[in-house]
């Protein structure tokens, strides 16, 4: 048997990895200024990280959700705490889409309503429902289609009025569009939203799962929002710095009924080890204002650079629009200059989602690798 091929592969066969660097199977290093797709939040190999794990699995890699387990409590205190949502509860699972389908049923359940308003460009996961609110046709199968999507302009407050009405359980936006190459929305639109949701009875949900962690030097994107307010948070990605869990976010208002949802192998053992072990390194190495520092300093350095374009995003989330195919460009840093960098729907954004441990110095080699690309130098 074979693998199902569903991916373009670049003919690099990574075999280990650590901090900011993976290393191939020929023994050539790589920066990694992609983190497997914004997953790798505390770096590669982490020892806090590989000692939470190895320890856990010594006592017990696994049990159902059916007995007491006191490292979801630990995990869920830890959260709110880091992230200032000390009131709101924690239902995990195992994926960016498992929370978004699950904060779309939460929303759909509570408000007795079946629509949910996404935007343009937006991406929401790959499974029913989250596929539906993805903007990307080609992702979209018919089983997948549905009218209780609605999908309407990025920014567009007005459009968002007009269609805000007694059907509509929620309205989903990312923290910062990843995907689609490191769009923010205005602070004041998720105000807006935040005021229009409270207003009509639909709950506000802020997808976090690309956006959050950290990522932008603030837990959550939105947060540099102040008056946006959103009723569910949505997580995953950095959440296990590989290790695959998701999360959401509850306000206090949405109460718990046993069995409305459910999963086999969310917030098992190991998943809350892994979860665990990133927060406790998010919050002892301060890796929050460090992104921020770092973020800010990265994007200093990106504006001296001829041939971009435009430069989007906060802390380590940036996008760099560029004045050719973004994916030559990738493959020149990968294959000439030893750097893993990410792709956008947009042909011409290239994306940098490092690990948060990323220092100045690997910025600086980013910077300078991306000036000989661009120049031709």
């Amino acid at each position: 048997m074979d693998p199902y091929e569903v991916y373009s592969r670049y003919d690099v066969t990574v075999v280990s990895g650590l901090d900011v660097y993976v290393y191939d199977d020929e023994g050539r290093r790589y920066l990694d200024f992609y983190g497997g797709h914004a997953v790798i939040s505390i770096g590669h190999s982490h020892p806090h990280y590989i000692r939470r794990l190895t320890n856990q699995l010594s006592k017990l890699g696994f049990y159902s959700n059916s007995v007491k387990m006191p490292l979801q409590e630990e995990l869920s205190q830890k959260l709110g705490q880091l992230s200032g949502y000390e009131d709101y509860s924690l239902f995990l699972c195992n994926s960016g889409a498992e929370s978004n389908e699950n904060a779309f049923k939460l929303a759909s359940f509570h408000t007795s309503r079946s629509r949910i308003i996404v935007f343009e460009n937006g991406f929401h996961g790959r499974t029913s429902l989250a596929v539906a609110a993805t903007d990307s046709a080609k992702l979209i199968a018919p089983i997948n289609a549905t009218s209780n999507i609605i999908r309407l302009p990025f920014g567009d407050m007005e459009s968002v009025e007009k269609n805000l009405d007694e059907s509509v359980a929620a309205i989903c936006i990312e923290g910062i569009q990843g995907i689609a190459g490191i769009y923010e929305p205005e602070p004041e639109f998720l105000a807006a939203l935040s005021a229009a949701c409270k207003k009509n009875g639909s709950l506000l949900i802020l997808d976090e799962i690309q956006s959050g962690y950290g990522r932008t030097g603030r837990f959550f994107a939105h947060q540099y929002s102040p008056h946006c307010h959103p009723d569910i948070i949505t997580v995953a990605k950095g959440m296990g710095n590989g290790f695959p869990i998701g999360g959401v976010l509850i306000h206090p208002s949405i109460k718990p009924v046993l069995g409305r949802l459910g999963t086999t192998f969310g917030g098992n053992h190991l998943a809350c080890a892994a979860g665990l072990s990133v927060l406790e390194v998010i919050e002892n190495e301060q890796l929050l204002p460090h992104t921020a520092v770092v973020g800010d300093y990265l994007l200093t350095q990106l504006k001296q650079v001829s041939g971009i374009k435009e430069i989007r995003g906060k802390g380590l989330m940036i996008g760099i629009s560029v004045d050719q195919p973004a994916a030559e460009i990738r493959k020149k840093l990968l294959f000439e200059h030893s750097i893993f960098t990410g792709s956008a729907s947009d042909p011409h954004t290239v994306r940098l989602l490092p690990p948060l441990t990323a220092t100045r110095k690997h910025a600086d080699h980013l910077v300078s690798s991306l000036k000989q690309v661009l120049t031709h130098e």
